[in-house]
């Protein structure tokens, strides 16, 4: 897919979250883990955010807050203008429910459902979904829709993990390591598949990766280093995941 969006088309969207000063404690022990140190920042709508760092730096910690899955120890955040860190668990889930999906390194497929079925197992509790099988076309697995996990490669099975996720249209895709058990060549292709729902729902696309290559697909790069973000990169133009240097 030919990419031509630069990140000076994207500075005029509203934020899609916004943060400030966000910490995150946890005690083990008698000892205190300052998983984040203060974190603030703002994410635009329908941009592409790769979060890198070293293991333990704070990038998972930030992907868990923002995607309310875990809450900071201090600060505040906010999605456009709802103030996350004010709502109480249910409240939570329903934006969970409404706005995100997440995509992690292993595929949490359930081996005794197909492809349509683990997909539609999404789709069956959203507000307004596409059809499970329609978020298998969008990945290229229109036609392995009736495949059970187990007859899948890995990059198959992380894409219907991705068809899952985007199958309910959400506003955010939050990806934790999406390509970090898979080959250069299955990697770009579900890489291909995440700028492609970017691309097509206008989804908010935030991306933990190890992999500095994947950094050019990105608008902007957030380094992390000990709980906090020691700089920020901005890619005037994003590359095409086809063009990623593994």
């Amino acid at each position: 897919m030919a990419e031509t969006t630069t990140n000076r088309d994207r500075s005029t969207a509203q934020p899609a979250f916004r943060a400030t000063g966000l910490r995150k404690t946890y005690d083990m022990g008698e000892t205190q883990v300052h998983a984040l140190r203060g974190v603030d920042l703002e994410i635009g709508a329908g941009e592409v955010l790769v979060l890198l760092g070293p293991s333990g730096s704070g990038k998972s910690t930030l992907l868990n807050i923002v995607g309310a899955l875990d809450r900071p120890t201090a600060g505040q955040l906010w999605y456009e203008d709802t103030e996350l860190t004010a709502l109480n668990d249910h409240a939570l889930t329903r934006f969970r429910r409404a706005h995100v999906g997440f995509i992690f390194q292993f595929y949490n497929l359930i081996p005794s459902l197909t492809a349509e079925e683990n997909v539609r197992l999404v789709t069956d509790i959203a507000t307004d979904p596409m059809p499970a099988a329609e978020a298998l076309e969008l990945v290229g697995l229109g036609d392995r829709r009736a495949h059970f996990p187990a007859q899948l490669s890995g990059g198959e099975q992380q894409r219907v993990a991705v068809a899952r996720a985007i199958a309910k249209r959400p506003h955010v895709l939050f990806c934790d390591e999406p390509t970090g058990a898979l080959d250069s060549k299955t990697g770009i292709k579900v890489l291909e598949t995440l700028a492609n729902a970017n691309a097509e729902l206008g989804a908010t696309l935030i991306i933990i990766t190890h992999n500095a290559g994947i950094a050019g697909m990105a608008d902007r790069v957030f380094n992390f280093l000990d709980g906090r973000i020691a700089s920020i990169e901005v890619n005037e133009t994003r590359i095409a995941p086809s063009e990623i240097s593994w």
